[in-house]
């Protein structure tokens, strides 16, 4: 599965979610994303410890945010797949088994679809590539 769509890559960060990133790499320094599905958490993007979560191997890598990996399950891609995602952060409480959690500030998933110049009003993206 290629990480760029167009040019463009799958996943993106904003400043305030590069920021959180490395706010809890100071406690947690190697950790990972994956974006949720529902239920308990909603469809939150979920970050934990990298050796608390198994990546299954139906899981996909959508790319890297400030170099930390993210994921999504296969049927959620297949879903998904024509849409660019885009991790930000807005305050409140992160899911229970997230880092963000506890920080009075939350990881959430924003998306506009490949293809289209209908580009998200999000002025602060910096994490333009994958690495």
């Amino acid at each position: 599965m290629e990480q760029m769509v167009n040019g463009e890559p799958r996943v993106l960060a904003t400043n305030a979610a590069l920021d959180l990133i490395k706010e809890i790499q100071r406690d947690y320094p190697d950790i990972l994303f994956h974006q949720s599905g529902g239920c308990c958490d909603g469809s939150s993007p979920m970050c934990y410890p990298t050796d608390d979560f198994i990546v299954g191997d139906q899981d996909v890598k959508l790319g890297e945010i400030g170099g930390v990996p993210v994921y999504i399950s296969a049927s959620q891609f297949e879903a998904w797949k024509h849409t660019q995602l885009i991790i930000d952060v807005v305050p409140g409480r992160g899911g229970m088994f997230s880092l963000d959690n506890g920080r009075e500030k939350r990881f959430l998933t924003r998306s506009r679809m490949f293809g289209g110049s209908e580009a998200c009003a999000i002025p602060d993206i910096r994490a333009r590539e994958t690495t």
